[in-house]
């Protein structure tokens, strides 16, 4: 199943929790943010949007939270930078929760998208940051686990309007 046909599934929620302080080191994109060969990424955008934009229209609320060390790393302050024209200009929310308060959280071992209450789609990476695969998981006692943690951290955790990297 692709994300595509995962949120097309969602009738009403899809959640993203993010816990890493770096992705994809190859990204064309942060290359370029970096001072790299040039990227644009306006069809990414629009890809992006039509994407959440779809699901938005059915009443589907997308949320993202990301737990970030401080200082950022790199990786980070590039997300902070695109987040107003990728995310929140698709229509997704998007909030902020430093690590050290997230100390007493119980979290899951990766990161994850949730979509209703039906499906979790957990993501793997390398510690470079590298995509290494998904998981596909429809257990209803470990999505309530996970939904549990998300709306724990969703409660602590910043607004992007208000967050200021450190």
């Amino acid at each position: 199943m692709t994300f595509e046909e995962m949120l097309a599934s969602a009738q009403h929620s899809a959640v993203h929790l993010e816990m890493r302080d770096a992705y994809v080191p190859d990204d064309p994109s942060f290359i370029a943010w970096q001072g790299g060969p040039s990227y644009d990424r306006t069809q990414r955008e629009r890809d992006w949007h039509q994407l959440i934009g779809g699901a938005r229209a059915r009443g589907v609320v997308v949320r993202r939270a990301r737990i970030v060390s401080e200082p950022v790393t790199d990786y980070i302050r590039f997300e902070h930078s695109v987040t107003d024209s990728m995310n929140i200009k698709a229509g997704e929310l998007v909030r902020w929760l430093p690590r050290r308060r997230a100390s007493d959280l119980l979290l899951p071992g990766n990161d994850l998208w949730v979509f209703d209450d039906h499906l979790i789609r957990f993501g793997f990476f390398a510690g470079d940051g590298r995509y290494l695969g998904e998981e596909l998981v429809r257990d209803p006692s470990v999505i309530k686990q996970c939904l549990t943690a998300f709306e724990a951290v969703w409660h602590r955790a910043i607004d992007h309007a208000e967050y200021r990297l450190v």
